[in-house]
């Protein structure tokens, strides 16, 4: 399911996982290396058009992974100290290249990215939110596609 429709899906989620992702420029984005360790990197993201993207430089090793294995697993930017304003945010799923033309010169016009670049749209198979309530709770969301929102609460 691309982001559109985890966004039709679950829209207050979905705002709170964008708002997650534009509070801060980079965040960090995990790949598997050939043998299947992970690789984790930092990434800036876009959503635009119903997608979330994914932009790497030319021959990066995270593009190199992605082409070879897509599956990946993207937290947002935590920002400063341990507050974590807003929760701690993941997206997990699968990273598809991009390379037609059309779909690049959108993507240039409102990014404006350095080229030659690399672009991935993605299919997310699970969003997790995880925060705090009434400092007394920690609350996970859970979103996979075809399924209900679930909602954890531990004390």
């Amino acid at each position: 399911m691309n982001w559109a429709g985890f966004a039709a899906a679950e829209p207050a989620l979905a705002g709170t996982v964008e708002a997650r992702f534009g509070a801060y420029t980079h965040h960090v984005l995990a790949t598997l290396r050939k043998d299947g360790s992970p690789r984790t990197t930092g990434l800036e993201v876009r959503f635009l058009s119903g997608e979330l993207w994914l932009g790497m430089m030319p021959d990066s090793l995270k593009a190199l992974d992605l082409r070879r294995d897509p599956r990946f697993a993207l937290q947002a930017n935590p920002g400063n100290g341990t507050g974590m304003g807003g929760g701690d945010v993941r997206i997990a799923g699968r990273a598809i290249e991009v390379d037609d033309p059309e779909t690049k010169s959108g993507y240039v016009k409102e990014v404006e990215p350095p080229e030659p670049f690399h672009l991935f749209r993605t299919e997310l198979t699970e969003v997790v939110r995880t925060s705090v309530e009434d400092d007394r709770y920690l609350v996970v969301e859970i979103w996979q596609p075809g399924k209900p929102l679930r909602t954890v609460r531990r004390a």
